[in-house]
Protein backbone atom coordinates (compact mmCIF):
# COMPACT_ATOMS: atom_id res chain seq x y z
CA UNK A 1 0.00 0.00 0.00
CA UNK A 2 2.94 2.03 0.61
CA UNK A 3 4.61 1.50 -2.39
CA UNK A 4 1.67 2.32 -4.02
CA UNK A 5 0.89 5.28 -2.49
CA UNK A 6 4.67 6.68 -3.48
CA UNK A 7 3.93 5.66 -7.55
CA UNK A 8 0.84 7.40 -7.49
CA UNK A 9 2.04 10.81 -6.36
CA UNK A 10 5.41 10.45 -8.45
CA UNK A 11 3.38 9.81 -11.77
CA UNK A 12 0.22 11.18 -13.75
CA UNK A 13 -3.36 9.73 -12.33
CA UNK A 14 -3.85 8.43 -16.21
CA UNK A 15 -0.70 6.38 -16.12
CA UNK A 16 -0.99 5.29 -12.49
CA UNK A 17 -4.28 4.08 -13.60
CA UNK A 18 -3.14 2.36 -16.82
CA UNK A 19 -1.02 0.45 -14.89
CA UNK A 20 -2.74 -0.64 -11.81
CA UNK A 21 -5.22 -1.77 -15.42
CA UNK A 22 -2.48 -4.06 -16.67
CA UNK A 23 -1.16 -5.07 -13.30
CA UNK A 24 -5.03 -6.81 -12.75
CA UNK A 25 -4.78 -8.21 -16.26
CA UNK A 26 -1.47 -9.91 -16.02
CA UNK A 27 -1.38 -11.14 -12.42
CA UNK A 28 -4.79 -13.91 -12.64
CA UNK A 29 -4.37 -16.72 -10.20
CA UNK A 30 -6.12 -20.09 -10.65
CA UNK A 31 -8.74 -18.63 -8.13
CA UNK A 32 -9.84 -16.26 -10.61
CA UNK A 33 -10.63 -18.77 -13.29
CA UNK A 34 -13.87 -20.77 -13.13
CA UNK A 35 -14.11 -21.53 -16.29
CA UNK A 36 -16.74 -19.13 -17.50
CA UNK A 37 -15.13 -16.99 -20.29
CA UNK A 38 -15.58 -13.56 -21.03
CA UNK A 39 -13.76 -11.53 -24.00
CA UNK A 40 -14.30 -9.69 -26.54
CA UNK A 41 -17.81 -9.16 -26.00
CA UNK A 42 -18.43 -13.01 -25.86
CA UNK A 43 -19.37 -15.53 -23.08
CA UNK A 44 -18.21 -19.11 -22.86
CA UNK A 45 -19.30 -22.00 -20.35
CA UNK A 46 -16.19 -24.50 -19.83
CA UNK A 47 -17.70 -26.42 -16.99
CA UNK A 48 -18.83 -29.21 -19.40
CA UNK A 49 -14.73 -30.24 -20.19
CA UNK A 50 -14.05 -30.56 -16.19
CA UNK A 51 -11.76 -33.56 -15.32
CA UNK A 52 -8.64 -34.74 -16.42
CA UNK A 53 -7.58 -35.61 -20.28
CA UNK A 54 -4.83 -37.88 -20.94
CA UNK A 55 -3.38 -37.39 -24.76
CA UNK A 56 -0.08 -38.75 -26.22
CA UNK A 57 1.89 -39.23 -29.25
CA UNK A 58 4.95 -40.77 -30.54
CA UNK A 59 8.56 -39.53 -32.20
CA UNK A 60 10.32 -42.51 -33.87
CA UNK A 61 14.03 -42.54 -32.98
CA UNK A 62 15.56 -45.83 -33.79
CA UNK A 63 16.38 -47.79 -31.81
CA UNK A 64 14.47 -46.52 -29.34
CA UNK A 65 10.81 -44.78 -29.78
CA UNK A 66 9.69 -41.18 -27.72
CA UNK A 67 6.49 -41.28 -26.37
CA UNK A 68 4.75 -37.96 -25.02
CA UNK A 69 2.31 -38.01 -22.58
CA UNK A 70 0.17 -34.82 -21.45
CA UNK A 71 -2.35 -34.95 -18.86
CA UNK A 72 -4.09 -31.63 -18.37
CA UNK A 73 -7.54 -30.43 -16.70
CA UNK A 74 -9.12 -26.96 -17.57
CA UNK A 75 -11.03 -26.43 -14.57
CA UNK A 76 -9.30 -28.32 -11.62
CA UNK A 77 -5.46 -29.31 -10.47
CA UNK A 78 -4.48 -32.59 -11.13
CA UNK A 79 -4.35 -35.36 -9.19
CA UNK A 80 -1.39 -37.54 -8.56
CA UNK A 81 -0.49 -40.70 -10.22
CA UNK A 82 -0.64 -43.74 -8.13
CA UNK A 83 2.04 -46.19 -8.39
CA UNK A 84 3.63 -43.72 -10.25
CA UNK A 85 7.28 -42.40 -8.26
CA UNK A 86 7.07 -38.52 -7.24
CA UNK A 87 10.32 -37.51 -9.38
CA UNK A 88 8.66 -38.89 -12.04
CA UNK A 89 5.32 -36.67 -12.37
CA UNK A 90 4.62 -33.71 -11.71
CA UNK A 91 4.21 -32.11 -8.43
CA UNK A 92 0.91 -30.34 -6.46
CA UNK A 93 -0.74 -27.86 -8.89
CA UNK A 94 0.11 -28.42 -11.73
CA UNK A 95 -3.07 -28.04 -14.67
CA UNK A 96 -1.14 -29.45 -17.33
CA UNK A 97 1.81 -31.68 -16.87
CA UNK A 98 3.97 -33.08 -20.16
CA UNK A 99 6.14 -36.40 -19.76
CA UNK A 100 8.75 -38.02 -22.24
CA UNK A 101 9.26 -41.26 -21.73
CA UNK A 102 12.11 -43.74 -23.54
CA UNK A 103 10.30 -46.91 -25.16
CA UNK A 104 13.29 -49.61 -26.32
CA UNK A 105 13.02 -53.09 -26.86
CA UNK A 106 13.59 -55.57 -23.94
CA UNK A 107 14.24 -52.75 -21.16
CA UNK A 108 11.80 -51.26 -19.17
CA UNK A 109 10.84 -47.36 -20.29
CA UNK A 110 12.46 -44.36 -18.77
CA UNK A 111 10.75 -41.82 -18.11
CA UNK A 112 13.52 -38.79 -19.61
CA UNK A 113 11.38 -35.55 -19.09
CA UNK A 114 8.63 -34.39 -16.83
CA UNK A 115 7.85 -30.63 -17.81
CA UNK A 116 4.94 -28.70 -15.56
CA UNK A 117 3.60 -26.91 -18.78
CA UNK A 118 0.73 -25.35 -16.93
CA UNK A 119 0.55 -24.80 -12.66
CA UNK A 120 -1.94 -23.11 -10.36
CA UNK A 121 0.73 -20.53 -9.20
CA UNK A 122 1.42 -19.12 -12.49
CA UNK A 123 -1.52 -19.86 -14.42
CA UNK A 124 -2.22 -16.36 -15.90
CA UNK A 125 -5.39 -17.12 -18.43
CA UNK A 126 -5.24 -15.41 -21.49
CA UNK A 127 -8.62 -15.75 -24.00
CA UNK A 128 -9.00 -14.95 -27.31
CA UNK A 129 -11.68 -15.83 -29.46
CA UNK A 130 -11.50 -17.34 -33.26
CA UNK A 131 -13.06 -16.08 -36.37
CA UNK A 132 -12.05 -19.05 -38.86
CA UNK A 133 -13.47 -21.48 -37.13
CA UNK A 134 -15.07 -20.19 -34.40
CA UNK A 135 -13.85 -20.86 -31.34
CA UNK A 136 -11.56 -19.53 -27.92
CA UNK A 137 -8.52 -19.69 -27.84
CA UNK A 138 -7.10 -20.40 -24.25
CA UNK A 139 -3.59 -20.70 -22.80
CA UNK A 140 -2.19 -21.27 -19.59
CA UNK A 141 1.39 -20.57 -18.08
CA UNK A 142 3.72 -22.33 -16.10
CA UNK A 143 7.47 -22.60 -14.58
CA UNK A 144 10.51 -22.53 -16.93
CA UNK A 145 12.24 -25.55 -18.15
CA UNK A 146 14.88 -26.58 -17.90
CA UNK A 147 16.95 -25.06 -14.94
CA UNK A 148 20.20 -24.88 -17.11
CA UNK A 149 18.72 -23.01 -19.85
CA UNK A 150 14.99 -21.83 -18.56
CA UNK A 151 12.01 -21.76 -21.47
CA UNK A 152 8.69 -20.61 -20.43
CA UNK A 153 6.02 -23.09 -20.49
CA UNK A 154 2.79 -23.17 -21.54
CA UNK A 155 -0.21 -24.60 -23.22
CA UNK A 156 -2.34 -23.67 -25.88
CA UNK A 157 -5.63 -24.85 -26.46
CA UNK A 158 -8.03 -24.04 -29.85
CA UNK A 159 -11.70 -24.87 -28.74
CA UNK A 160 -13.18 -25.34 -31.83
CA UNK A 161 -17.46 -24.85 -31.91
CA UNK A 162 -18.44 -28.13 -33.54
CA UNK A 163 -19.47 -31.61 -32.80
CA UNK A 164 -17.84 -33.10 -29.86
CA UNK A 165 -14.34 -34.81 -30.79
CA UNK A 166 -11.62 -36.25 -28.75
CA UNK A 167 -8.92 -33.41 -28.32
CA UNK A 168 -5.86 -33.90 -30.44
CA UNK A 169 -2.16 -33.61 -28.91
CA UNK A 170 -1.07 -30.84 -32.07
CA UNK A 171 2.55 -29.89 -31.47
CA UNK A 172 4.99 -28.91 -28.90
CA UNK A 173 7.14 -25.99 -30.23
CA UNK A 174 9.26 -23.17 -27.84
CA UNK A 175 8.17 -24.28 -24.64
CA UNK A 176 4.15 -24.23 -25.81
CA UNK A 177 1.98 -27.14 -25.70
CA UNK A 178 -0.84 -26.78 -28.66
CA UNK A 179 -3.96 -28.60 -28.18
CA UNK A 180 -6.89 -28.51 -30.47
CA UNK A 181 -10.53 -29.62 -29.26
CA UNK A 182 -13.85 -29.40 -31.27
CA UNK A 183 -16.50 -28.99 -28.85
CA UNK A 184 -19.87 -27.24 -28.66
CA UNK A 185 -18.61 -25.34 -25.31
CA UNK A 186 -16.08 -23.78 -27.51
CA UNK A 187 -19.41 -21.94 -28.73
CA UNK A 188 -20.35 -18.93 -27.49
CA UNK A 189 -23.31 -18.35 -25.42
CA UNK A 190 -24.67 -16.24 -28.46
CA UNK A 191 -24.23 -18.99 -31.20
CA UNK A 192 -25.82 -21.69 -28.63
CA UNK A 193 -24.92 -24.41 -30.86
CA UNK A 194 -22.18 -25.95 -33.58
CA UNK A 195 -22.69 -24.32 -37.08
CA UNK A 196 -24.47 -26.72 -39.71
CA UNK A 197 -24.43 -26.43 -43.43
CA UNK A 198 -27.14 -24.97 -45.22
CA UNK A 199 -30.61 -26.89 -45.81
CA UNK A 200 -30.93 -27.24 -49.48
CA UNK A 201 -34.19 -28.69 -51.63
CA UNK A 202 -34.21 -31.73 -52.78
CA UNK A 203 -34.37 -30.89 -56.55
CA UNK A 204 -31.31 -28.83 -56.36
CA UNK A 205 -33.13 -25.91 -55.66
CA UNK A 206 -31.82 -22.42 -53.60
CA UNK A 207 -31.63 -22.81 -49.58
CA UNK A 208 -33.97 -21.28 -47.55
CA UNK A 209 -31.20 -18.77 -46.66
CA UNK A 210 -32.18 -17.32 -49.97
CA UNK A 211 -35.81 -16.68 -48.84
CA UNK A 212 -36.45 -13.00 -48.04
CA UNK A 213 -37.90 -12.31 -44.68
CA UNK A 214 -41.71 -11.37 -44.92
CA UNK A 215 -42.79 -7.43 -43.62
CA UNK A 216 -44.39 -6.79 -40.78
CA UNK A 217 -47.78 -5.29 -42.38
CA UNK A 218 -49.01 -4.55 -38.68
CA UNK A 219 -46.17 -2.76 -37.07
CA UNK A 220 -45.85 -0.48 -40.52
CA UNK A 221 -49.95 0.19 -40.65
CA UNK A 222 -49.24 1.14 -37.14
CA UNK A 223 -46.57 3.17 -37.28
CA UNK A 224 -48.46 5.12 -40.55
CA UNK A 225 -51.50 6.00 -37.91
CA UNK A 226 -48.82 7.69 -35.22
CA UNK A 227 -47.24 9.76 -37.40
CA UNK A 228 -50.81 10.94 -38.45
CA UNK A 229 -51.85 11.24 -34.88
CA UNK A 230 -49.10 13.46 -34.32
CA UNK A 231 -49.53 15.95 -37.61
CA UNK A 232 -52.89 15.96 -36.65
CA UNK A 233 -51.65 17.26 -33.06
CA UNK A 234 -49.16 19.53 -34.22
CA UNK A 235 -51.84 21.08 -36.91
CA UNK A 236 -54.35 21.70 -33.89
CA UNK A 237 -51.34 23.08 -31.48
CA UNK A 238 -49.78 25.33 -33.63
CA UNK A 239 -53.49 26.70 -35.16
CA UNK A 240 -54.25 26.79 -32.31
CA UNK A 241 -51.20 29.14 -31.05
CA UNK A 242 -51.69 31.30 -34.48
CA UNK A 243 -54.84 32.35 -33.84
CA UNK A 244 -54.46 33.39 -29.89
CA UNK A 245 -51.44 35.12 -30.65
CA UNK A 246 -52.69 36.95 -33.73
CA UNK A 247 -56.29 37.60 -33.38
CA UNK A 248 -56.32 37.17 -29.28
CA UNK A 249 -58.82 34.39 -30.27
CA UNK A 250 -60.44 32.34 -27.13
CA UNK A 251 -62.50 29.45 -26.81
CA UNK A 252 -63.33 27.34 -30.19
CA UNK A 253 -62.19 30.26 -32.02
CA UNK A 254 -59.05 28.77 -31.13
CA UNK A 255 -59.85 25.73 -33.76
CA UNK A 256 -57.76 26.53 -37.05
CA UNK A 257 -60.10 26.75 -40.02
CA UNK A 258 -62.36 26.53 -37.56
CA UNK A 259 -65.61 26.89 -40.69
CA UNK A 260 -64.07 24.24 -42.30
CA UNK A 261 -64.89 21.49 -39.16
CA UNK A 262 -67.67 22.74 -39.02
CA UNK A 263 -68.67 21.89 -42.28
CA UNK A 264 -67.17 18.55 -41.69
CA UNK A 265 -70.18 16.27 -40.33
CA UNK A 266 -72.74 17.44 -43.18
CA UNK A 267 -70.05 17.05 -46.12
CA UNK A 268 -70.12 13.25 -44.55
CA UNK A 269 -73.35 12.72 -44.05
CA UNK A 270 -73.88 13.95 -47.83
CA UNK A 271 -71.42 11.22 -49.01
CA UNK A 272 -72.92 8.30 -46.85
CA UNK A 273 -76.65 9.58 -48.41
CA UNK A 274 -74.78 9.44 -51.88
CA UNK A 275 -73.03 5.70 -51.74
CA UNK A 276 -76.49 4.65 -50.20
CA UNK A 277 -78.92 5.78 -52.97
CA UNK A 278 -76.07 4.39 -55.33
CA UNK A 279 -75.65 0.90 -53.95
CA UNK A 280 -79.92 0.66 -53.23
CA UNK A 281 -81.39 -1.59 -55.92
CA UNK A 282 -83.92 1.11 -58.14
CA UNK A 283 -87.52 0.23 -58.04
CA UNK A 284 -89.11 -0.47 -61.66
CA UNK A 285 -91.94 1.76 -62.94
CA UNK A 286 -93.29 -1.26 -65.30
CA UNK A 287 -97.03 -1.25 -65.80
CA UNK A 288 -97.29 2.52 -64.15
CA UNK A 289 -98.86 5.50 -65.71
CA UNK A 290 -97.41 8.65 -66.50
CA UNK A 291 -99.46 11.87 -65.59
CA UNK A 292 -100.11 14.39 -68.33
Amino acid sequence: MILRHLIAQSLPSNLFSLLLLLSSTVYVTAEDFDCHVTTEGLTWDLTQLKGVQTLSRTRESPPTTMLDELRFSLCDDLPTLEDVAEGDQCFSGTRACLRTKNQKEGYDDRVIAVIPVAQSSSLGPEYKSLTSPKGLSLTFHGASYPSNDPIPQSIQFSLLCADTTDPTFVAYENGTVHVEWSTPSGCSTAEQSPPQEDDKTGDGGSSDSDEKPTESVGSGLGFFFIVLLLAFAAYFGLGAYYNYSTYGARGVDLIPHRDFWREVPYMLQDVVSHLCSTVRPRRSSRGGYIAV
